[in-house]
């Protein structure tokens, strides 16, 4: 079913699949999957909840992150506040907020965690050492962004509702990217588009889901992602590095280039930097359109 703008289509559901066909047919076909119940036996199916985390690691204290763009000189990546994760609770419980955990390492920082869920036998090979939890309040979301890494990701969701938009990598002129980074537009708000300032978006072909509490989301290597959370919600993602070795070489560029060059300019020019570089997706946007209509 597509999108009555957005060129966007529901991903497809199943309740079990085999190894070599979710190989075959969507990691290498690079695409989205969801794959209902495959946590069903694992510990966390049962035990994580909101309170558990609070009873469990309340005392970690956690980064907590939010959706306002960064301005002037600040980091692309800084924090909005840090608190125990049992405080973060209870503000997840006492109605919206704009801020999440992200990346919160399991085996770095809450090890007794790892005896609640398994690596599934999807035949791709997984990076043990990175499980990741996400927190989410009511309202908060992602900003569209692919990961550097280039991971294969299975993103597992058990607690609350969540609304995911996945788009190909080879969207991105269409998604105005920024250059220099892996982000779209911080201005943009795919659930609810302004298509008279962002007009490009009504090409971009892409893909939306409601994820619910057992659902498995497969997010393809190099695939965009937006996030918006309708309840609060936990989730789990596993990465499985993918073998390209130009993904590789783009990820290790990256990592020693790309974002200590985009870091050193926001420090060098501040407000101005940005300005510029958002100036350059419009321009790579409206290009793009003008392609499709030639």
């Amino acid at each position: 079913m597509k999108d009555s703008k957005m060129q966007l289509e529901q991903i497809e559901h199943v309740d079990a699949i085999e190894a070599n066909h979710f190989k075959e047919s969507y990691v290498k076909a690079l695409i989205p999957l969801v794959v209902r119940n495959l946590s069903k036996d694992w510990p966390a199916s049962k035990k994580w909840s909101l309170d558990y985390f609070a009873q469990e690691v309340g005392e970690v204290e956690v980064p907590l992150y939010n959706s306002e763009p960064a301005k002037g000189k600040e980091s692309s990546r800084t924090t909005a506040a840090r608190m125990l994760m049992k405080d973060y609770v209870t503000l997840l419980k006492k109605g919206p907020t704009d801020l999440r955990i992200f990346f919160f390492n399991i085996l770095q920082k809450a090890p007794e965690l790892m005896g609640d869920f398994k690596y599934p036998d999807l035949g791709i090979k997984f990076f043990k050492k990175l499980p990741v939890l996400f927190f989410g309040g009511a309202g908060s979301k992602v900003l569209l962004h692919y990961d550097m890494d280039f991971a294969n990701n299975l993103h597992f969701n058990f607690v609350g509702e969540k609304e995911v938009f996945l788009f190909p990598h080879d969207q991105k002129a269409f998604l105005y990217h920024v250059p220099h980074s892996i982000v779209s537009m911080e201005s943009i708000e795919f659930d609810n588009p302004d298509y008279d300032k962002f007009p490009a978006l009504k090409y971009a072909k892409g893909f939306k889901v409601l994820l619910k509490p057992g659902d498995m989301l497969y997010i393809p290597s190099g695939y965009w992602h937006y996030i918006r959370y309708k309840t609060p919600s936990v989730s789990l993602t596993l990465r499985s590095f993918p073998s390209s070795s130009v993904k590789r070489l783009k990820f290790l560029k990256s990592i020693l280039f790309t974002m200590h060059f985009d870091n050193i300019m926001r420090k060098l020019r501040g407000q101005n930097w940005i300005d510029y570089k958002n100036k350059i997706a419009v321009e790579t946007a409206e290009k793009a359109m003008r392609g499709r209509y030639n």
